[in-house]
């Protein structure tokens, strides 16, 4: 799939079809989240797989707006590491950015996810780093759900001339 029509043709999915997830494909989305850039190329992230079903429906016990996981047959966890990238505005933005990576190699290998965010809620975190048994310095700062899509979603044009401006303001 082209760059631009994956950018313009991927949208969050919410239902999934009970088909597991290849290892081979899971590797291959975290192997381009890991292409993201960085701060400094700091490269300030780590990532939890869920695979287990009971790992998976916990993120909506801990998260209130994770319900879609109970659907999901996969999901990663996608987490900054303080040690790593001490300052937090850029240790999020690596992690957001391999966040879009991932859902963009997603969706070029027929899957379908939605982004589902812990950072800033510190009760999220706590939950997530506690169940997980995540170390300290690690973030959970957002989480794919992920499976074979069981809906069909059109996109929309997004693309806004009245939004750009040159120069200046």
């Amino acid at each position: 799939m082209e760059t631009l029509k994956a950018i313009e043709t991927r949208r969050s999915i919410r239902k999934f079809t009970s088909q597991k997830i290849s290892n081979e494909k899971i590797e291959t989305i975290l192997k381009a989240a890991m292409y993201a850039p960085s701060a400094m190329n700091y490269q300030p992230w780590h990532f939890l797989v869920l695979e287990k079903r009971e790992d998976i429906d916990k993120i909506s016990r801990i998260n209130p707006h994770a319900e879609v996981m109970l659907a999901a047959q996969a999901a990663i966890i996608i987490c900054g590491d303080s040690k790593a990238e001490i300052n937090t505005d850029y240790l999020v933005q690596g992690c957001s950015a391999a966040t879009q990576n991932a859902l963009l190699t997603l969706h070029d290998l027929g899957l379908g996810g939605v982004w589902v965010s812990s950072y800033p809620n510190k009760d999220i975190i706590e939950g997530i780093q506690k169940y997980y048994g995540l170390p300290e310095n690690i973030i959970p700062i957002s989480i794919i759900a992920i499976g074979y899509p069981d809906e069909v979603k059109v996109s929309e044009e997004r693309y806004h001339s009245d939004k750009i401006h040159k120069n200046r303001w």
